[in-house]
């Protein structure tokens, strides 16, 4: 959640690259190639819409001209201006670098910021636009500095600056450095040969899909391939090491093992394929911890015969060597990273072949790379064989979409959806928003808000106001049609995710019922499109990050929350006797070792964590326990009251779980998301995009987080009579806990 906005400057952004492709050696960094009246300079483009962006020869940090990003005299539902440029590069390195210099004036309700985002094949490898250094007000020209790891898969680099809310921002003087060098200058990178095999470009040639009958016992078969495909892909040390391309590797074992006439013809054409990958070097000894908290089932292998399970078990036991090429450790957090792997963008609706590469892809990610694999409840193998006739028979854009969608969806994981936007799946659901945020309250459908406060309240729907039907279907119709499609890890943040879905129409209006007050009353309410309306609208919308609610309680919102405030709100937050820490939203900063140290006398172990051991695929081990906070001979003595709810997920159930370890604190509210550790992103032919919760968090007694979430230790639910009256009943609770009531 908290990469909103940047998910949707990484659409806007997409879009207009794929438009604009300047020269490779044209870079203008100085913006001395000035450019024709009310324009920008050649290279430079365009990302966002509404803004002023023109070339300035009045202001400049040096030389002839800068850039200035303006906002409008109207910011109704325009989010962001972005000055940026395109640099194609083949350079390898450790760490990149932008460095450029800004002037900003009035800069409010939002900030300034320049811009660096690395792309490859998958599309977004790393991006940094300061929105965490909260640029505001007015400053002169000073240079600022964005410095990350530099991925080694890197085909183009953006450059730029932005401004979000309102204001001007001035930029001038760009550098862009590899390793502290001129990026031009950086050693060029060797290219694997996995990424020189070009054969399947134009597709898969597999004679499968619609037109083409799938019997169960064809299906049967596609499964017992992309099982065995995923296991060599992760396993054979020829493959790790990055010398087959393992997407056309699929395409040419599939052509010969769909055409066999029996099983004995189809494990003949395995065996060849796995001859033409190289020999492999057993390791001296079996390596898997006896404590592992996860171990892979390859009882599977022994199904086949003898020659084929023996060349396969030899593949499990290969020595592996060195950083595997399509799966890595993440820097920090050691969550898996699924790199090289291609999206295949341009496949809005890709050929069978290639679909059914993008299901054998996540099967395989979840089979040896998901912490929580035992909590699908489900034979995950028997999911693959249901799914192979879904993506394969898909006949258009939206099936694939929905089944991949629905495939995400039996992971149960909230950190899995679907990222971006995608029209196909926007006509299906609906293109049209109603201006209502609905919330499930006691089990229903309920406004609990607007998302554009002129608009809601034109449609004469109140926050209390229970959703009946929509368009004469009564709503839990509705709910139960709309389930399979619903990621998320307990049943509560599906109805939440679900929640703005509700009222969508291709339409421009929606016909309901709804009961007010225990009377049912009929309305026909217009909807608009997203430029209109912004679902995220109230996501950590609060005025502060601290105050004092009444004169002896602290109320904390993490959501507006910077690490550099607390010097400034300690001595006051210190004499109160109650504090609220409403963890009903996702943090800004990362505040567990900050703030949590405050709540603590001393050290106390919060969590403890399980990793993937990549040369072992499937195998998950345990690190040792995490503890927070240090020896504090003054410590918070007040009540902690941390309120919790469906919007607690991820990085706010981890800081619960922290502050949970301090002795005064007091958990309360309803079910949370349910879904812990560090995202890993995925990617799928046709453009999409995914993740997973990619590392386990457990409590130091070994007991889970995921689904479950962080439980409250005293439960309390809004109600619908509340909404109605503008209660906010949690909170009401909080404070009769710190006055003893």
């Amino acid at each position: 959640m908290r990469y909103i906005f940047t998910l949707l400057l990484c659409a806007f952004c997409i879009a207009n690259a794929l438009a604009q492709q300047p020269s490779s050696t044209n870079f203008n960094f100085n913006f001395e190639k000035t450019a024709p009246a009310d324009g920008l300079p050649n290279p430079w483009m365009e990302w966002g819409k509404g803004y002023i962006l023109t070339t300035d020869t009045t202001e400049k940090y040096q030389g002839r001209a800068s850039v200035r990003i303006q906002s409008p005299a109207s910011m109704d539902n325009i989010q962001f201006g972005c000055a940026a440029h395109m640099i194609p590069v083949s350079y390898s390195g450790q760490e990149i670098e932008l460095r450029g210099y800004m002037k900003f004036k009035d800069v409010e309700k939002g900030w300034a910021g320049l811009m660096l985002r690395v792309d490859g094949k998958p599309g977004i490898l790393n991006m940094s636009n300061m929105q965490s250094e909260n640029l505001h007000g007015t400053a002169d020209w000073k240079q600022y500095s964005i410095k990350f790891p530099y991925p080694p898969r890197a085909e183009k680099v953006f450059i730029g600056a932005l401004l979000v809310g309102s204001g001007t921002v001035w930029i001038d003087q760009f550098e862009l450095l590899i390793d502290g060098k001129p990026f031009n200058e950086a050693p060029p990178r060797k290219i694997p040969a996995a990424e020189l095999d070009t054969e399947f470009d134009g597709g898969s040639k597999l004679a499968l899909g619609p037109g083409h009958p799938l019997s169960k016992e064809q299906t049967d078969n596609l499964a017992r391939l992309g099982r065995i495909w995923g296991f060599v892909k992760y396993h054979h040390p020829a493959v790790t090491g990055g010398n087959f391309n393992m997407d056309y590797e699929l395409f040419r074992v599939a052509g010969p093992y769909i055409a066999a006439k029996n099983d004995t013809e189809r494990q003949r054409v395995l065996t060849q394929w796995l001859a033409k990958l190289g020999p492999v070097k057993a390791l001296t000894g079996e390596t898997i911890p006896a404590g592992a908290a996860l171990k892979p089932d390859f009882a599977w292998i022994n199904a086949w015969d003898k020659a084929l399970s023996s060349t396969l078990d030899s593949i499990r036991k290969a020595e592996r060597k060195g950083e595997l090429y399509y799966v890595a450790a993440n820097p920090g957090a050691g969550n898996p990273d699924f790199k090289n792997e291609n999206a295949y963008k341009g496949m809005a609706y890709p050929d069978a072949g290639f679909r059914l590469l993008s299901l054998f892809r996540y099967w395989n990610m979840i089979e040896y790379f998901f912490p929580y694999k035992p909590l699908i409840r489900e034979d995950w193998y028997a999911v693959l064989q249901e799914f192979v006739p879904k993506f394969v028979m898909a006949a258009d854009e939206t099936e694939y979409k929905l089944a991949a969608l629905a495939l995400i969806t039996r992971v149960k994981d909230s950190h899995a959806n679907l990222y971006g936007y995608h029209d196909a799946l926007d006509k299906y659901f609906g293109k049209n928003y109603a201006p209502v945020e609905l919330g499930f309250i006691e089990g229903k459908p309920v406004v609990i808000n607007y998302y554009n406060a002129q608009l809601g309240e034109q449609t004469g729907l109140k926050p209390g106001d229970v959703i009946e039907t929509i368009n004469g279907k009564n709503v839990q119709q509705i709910i139960a049609a709309q389930k399979p499609y619903t990621p998320g890890s307990n049943p509560v943040i599906q109805l939440k995710t679900m929640a703005p879905n509700l009222l969508r129409s291709n339409d421009s209006t929606l016909a309901i019922t709804f009961k007010r007050s225990g009377k049912i009353q009929k309305s026909t309410i217009a909807v608009y499109p997203r430029g209109k309306i912004n679902i995220y609208a109230n996501f950590n919308n609060k005025d502060t990050c601290f105050k004092m609610i009444e004169p002896d309680v602290a109320y904390v919102f993490p959501g507006k929350f910077k690490n550099t405030y607390l010097p400034a709100i300690t001595p006051e937050l210190m004499k109160s006797k109650g504090l609220i820490v409403d963890m009903r939203c996702y943090p800004s900063d990362f505040m567990v070792f900050s703030f949590g140290q405050m709540l603590l006398p001393e050290a106390r172990p919060f969590v403890k964590f399980t990793n993937p051991q990549f040369q072992m695929p499937g195998v998950f081990t345990w690190l040792p326990e995490l503890k927070v906070g240090k020896t504090n001979p003054g410590p918070y003595k007040g009540k902690v009251i941390v309120i919790v709810n469906e919007s607690t997920m991820s990085q706010s159930e981890y800081t619960t779980m922290a502050f949970s370890a301090a002795p005064n604190v007091t958990v309360i509210g309803s079910t949370t998301a349910g879904a812990d550790g560090n995202v890993s992103p995925i990617v799928l032919p046709g453009g999409i995009g995914t993740g997973i919760s990619g590392i386990g968090i457990y409590y130091p007694d070994g007991r889970e987080t995921q689904q479950i979430g962080i439980v409250p230790q005293v439960k309390v639910e809004p109600t619908i009579r509340g909404i109605a009256a503008g209660r906010d009943e949690p909170l009401e609770k909080a404070l009769q806990l710190i006055h003893g009531k």
